[in-house]
C-alpha cells in the first residue's frame, strides 16, 4: 500500500505531479475535505488555515489563533490517511511527519524562482513581475518557519527527502515515472514492522488530538507512546485529579487499549505553569 508525501512550493508544479501520479498508481490524495475537517475541530476557517499557511494572516489573526491545535488535527488526519495507505500527501509536514516510516516515500519537487514566477503569473494573469516575486517569497518564508517552528528542520535541506526532482529540467510526466520507480523498490516495500510503526504513530496522535480536545486536559504537555495498543503517558501533572483524567482521556481514544500511567504530580502548586503548555 505505499505512501508517498510530497512538499508543496507554489510554482513548482507539485500539485499537477501528484495528481497525475495519483491517477497512475490509482493513490487517493489529500482531498479539501480533511482540510476542512481540521479547521472545525480547530474552530477557524479553512481560509485562516490557508492565510496561515501562505504567510498572508495579519497580525491580530497570528497572534491569536492557536496553532499548536491546528498542528495537532493536521498531524492526527495526515497519520489516519497513511494508516490507510494508497495516498498522496502534498503539503502539511507531511514529509517530516512520516519520514520515520520505512516504506513511505518522501519528494520535495521544485523548480527556479525564475520559472516559478512565470507560472504564478501565468496562473494569475498579470504581467506584474514585483508582486509575483513577492507573493512567492512570501509563501516560500512562511514554508520554511512553519518547518523550523514544528519540527526544527530547514525547509529545502535534501536529506529530508529520498527523491528531488526539478521540474526545470523533468517533466510532470518523467516525475511521476521516478517516483513510482522509486515506491515500488524494495527499500520502500511495507513489513509487519513498518506498518506497526506507522499503526502507532497514528495512535500516538489521536490521543494527542484527544487530550487537546477535552476541556480537563488540553493545556497538558507530556510524552505519549503507543505501541500495539499499549499506551505510556510520561510527564508532569498537576495533581492526582488531573494525573486521573489524563488516563480517562487516553484510554477512550479507539484503538487503545491500555494505558501506562507513568505521569508524576507536581510537588507544589507554584510550579504549576510549567507543566502547561506555552
Amino acid at each position: 500500500m505505499p505512501v508517498i508525501a510530497m512538499t508543496q512550493e507554489m510554482g513548482s508544479l507539485a500539485k499537477d505531479v501528484s495528481l497525475r501520479l495519483a491517477e497512475s498508481l490509482g493513490l487517493a490524495v489529500m482531498r479539501h475535505e480533511a482540510i476542512e475537517r481540521v479547521a472545525d475541530r480547530a474552530q477557524v476557517s479553512t481560509s485562516l488555515i490557508g492565510r496561515l499557511r501562505d504567510g498572508k494572516a495579519g497580525l491580530v489573526e497570528r497572534l491569536t489563533t492557536d496553532k499548536r491545535s491546528v498542528a495537532l488535527y493536521t498531524a492526527e488526519e495526515l497519520f489516519a490517511l497513511a494508516d490507510r495507505g494508497n495516498v498522496v500527501l502534498r503539503g502539511w509536514g507531511a514529509t517530516c511527519l512520516l519520514r520515520p516510516v520505512p516504506h513511505v516515500v518522501c519528494v520535495r519537487v521544485t523548480r527556479s524562482f525564475k520559472k516559478r514566477v512565470e507560472w504564478l503569473m501565468g496562473h494569475l494573469g498579470t504581467d506584474d513581475v514585483e508582486f509575483a516575486e513577492a507573493e512567492l517569497r512570501r509563501s516560500d518564508q512562511a514554508h520554511a518557519s512553519r518547518m523550523n517552528d514544528q519540527f526544527g528542520v530547514t525547509w529545502g535541506d535534501p536529506v529530508l527527502y529520498d527523491l528531488v526532482l526539478n521540474t526545470d529540467r523533468l517533466s510532470v510526466e518523467s516525475c511521476v515515472e521516478q517516483i513510482s520507480l522509486l515506491a515500488s523498490r524494495p527499500e520502500f516495500a511495507e513489513t509487519p514492522e513498518s506498518r506497526a510503526m506507522l499503526a502507532d504513530m497514528a495512535l500516538e496522535a489521536r490521543v494527542r488530538a484527544a487530550l487537546k480536545e477535552h476541556p480537563a486536559t488540553r493545556d497538558i504537555n507530556i510524552t505519549i507512546n503507543a505501541r500495539q495498543g499499549q499506551v505510556a503517558l510520561r510527564g508532569i501533572v498537576l495533581d492526582a485529579e488531573e494525573r486521573s483524567q489524563t488516563e480517562d482521556v487516553a484510554a477512550a481514544v479507539a484503538g487503545v487499549q491500555s494505558v501506562d500511567n507513568q505521569l508524576r504530580l507536581m510537588t507544589s502548586s507554584r510550579l504549576f505553569a510549567s507543566s502547561k503548555q506555552t
